[in-house]
């Protein structure tokens, strides 16, 4: 899952196309590249390099459609903005909550994966321990709002990138058996067997983790705005998601050729795998620190993000005025408190199912940051002018999320996932048609009123 620029990255410093390009690659690689290609493979073997390409297209969908709204019609809220512009303000209700339940479990997702890099060191510490001690540490961060944070954040991007870099040179070195050869014997998986190891069905269950890798492309369409011609913000996105295929792709593909199918799993990063070779004994250990360093990033970032939403929720009446306040003017205690909450239970969970548990969360949030791109591709075909192009790329887009939705249901390991997802929009259904009642009354009353005082 990608990193979520926070509100003071949203300066009025304007940028160039390919540094938005660059922006995005940077931001959008976090723990859903790192972990979850690894649970992807496990489901779907070889074939999962199908699901990224796809789910890429897909994703630059989302983001052609979101950029092209914000230089239409810049707003401050951006998706939630435009899908109650669109549709009524049951429709903003629905798209915020569905967002901020997204990242509370993108950040429960993020918790996990950190909680399993570390144990690579410490097997013998339960996960629940480096989960608390990782979001502890991710809310104190926000709650002071470290000025400094933002660019610590450009470092880490840097980092991650030289992390990926480091790993494409030394898979191929490693292969090419310039320093002695890897610990498994390079397979090429040309046969069909090979490369649908679980059939359709595989490929299909895997679909949602693909698109799990290129989350947070909707912070970066709102970030559009900032472009010095923001017409461009396409070409922009073009870009970005060509360079984020062919490094999934491409490292993904080398991680395949150099791991055999069963020893990939949800537990270990596949490129931690990949690097385990008695010549480079430190390397593994290395790329694992890096991974935390990246991973906690992406966490707290996301943690930014979903903050900024609660507050922005509250201002506007979709949610108790109580979580916009700030403590001492200025610290968002009433906002944490209650993400706080959705930490604990990831945590609890991480104690009651530490087998399991980011599969379960994982999938849940994927699923929901998809529903939220429906809004955005549902609100692009009411408020773009309409023309042939834009028709036919929102309805393949849209194919493509229903497709990734329907099969997250026909595996064991994200079943469960897809079962929290549904649970989460109807209590978001239901609270938005209570809401929605509760305003049409006290309009219906306050009209009576109006009349009654004017008679």
């Amino acid at each position: 899952m990608g990193n979520k620029p926070s509100a003071r990255m949203q300066n009025d410093q304007k940028l160039k196309w390919w540094q938005l390009s660059l922006l995005g690659v940077a931001g959008t690689i976090g723990t859903g590249y790192f972990l979850g290609s690894g649970l992807a493979i496990s489901i779907g073997g070889p074939s999962v390099l199908i699901a990224y390409f796809f789910a890429a297209v897909g994703t630059y969908v989302v983001f052609d459609a979101l950029s092209r709204m914000t230089a239409d019609h810049p707003e401050q809220g951006s998706f939630r903005s435009y899908a109650q512009k669109a549709f009524g303000s049951w429709a903003g209700f629905g798209s915020g909550w569905v967002y901020w339940f997204s990242e509370l479990l993108i950040n429960g997702s993020q918790l996990t994966a950190l909680s399993i890099f570390s144990r690579f060191w410490f097997p013998e510490v339960p996960m629940w321990i480096f989960a608390a001690g990782f979001g502890i540490l991710g809310l104190v961060i926000v709650f002071f709002g470290n000025k400094g944070f933002d660019r610590v954040e450009n470092v880490l991007a840097i980092i991650k990138m030289a992390a990926i870099v480091m790993f494409l040179v030394l898979a191929i070195a490693l292969l090419a058996g310039w320093i002695g050869g890897g610990k498994y014997n390079p397979r090429l998986p040309i046969h069909y067997k090979d490369f649908f190891p679980t059939g359709g069905i595989g490929l299909w269950s895997s679909f949602i983790f693909a698109f799990y890798a290129y989350g947070g492309i909707e912070v970066l369409g709102i970030m559009s705005n900032r472009l010095q011609q923001p017409k461009e913000a396409p070409k922009a996105g073009k870009v970005m998601l060509i360079t984020l295929v062919t490094v999934y792709m491409l490292s993904i593909g080398l991680a395949v050729a150099m791991v055999p199918l069963s020893a990939f799993n949800p537990k270990e990063s596949p490129f931690v795998l990949a690097l385990s070779s008695d010549h480079l004994a430190f390397v593994p250990h290395l790329f694992n620190g890096v991974l935390i360093i990246a991973g906690f990033s992406t966490m707290t970032a996301s943690l930014y993000a979903e903050t900024s939403m609660m507050i922005t929720l509250a201002q506007e009446g979709d949610a108790p005025t109580l979580f916009s306040r700030k403590w001492k003017g200025k610290y968002p205690l009433f906002a944490l408190s209650l993400i706080s909450v959705g930490l604990i239970a990831a945590i609890v969970m991480s104690l009651l199912l530490p087998g399991k548990v980011y599969e379960y969360i994982t999938t849940a949030a994927g699923l929901m940051l998809l529903y939220n791109w429906c809004f955005i591709l549902l609100s692009s075909g009411k408020l773009l002018e309409p023309s042939r192009s834009s028709n036919i790329k929102r309805w393949i887009g849209l194919l493509l999320i229903v497709m990734a939705v329907v099969g997250s249901f026909f595996h064991k390991l994200s079943r469960p996932g897809f079962y929290i997802s549904l649970l989460l929009v109807l209590l978001i259904a239901i609270c938005d048609f209570i809401v929605q009642w509760v305003r049409r009354k006290h309009t219906v009353r306050s009209s009576h009123h109006v009349k009654k005082a004017k008679s």
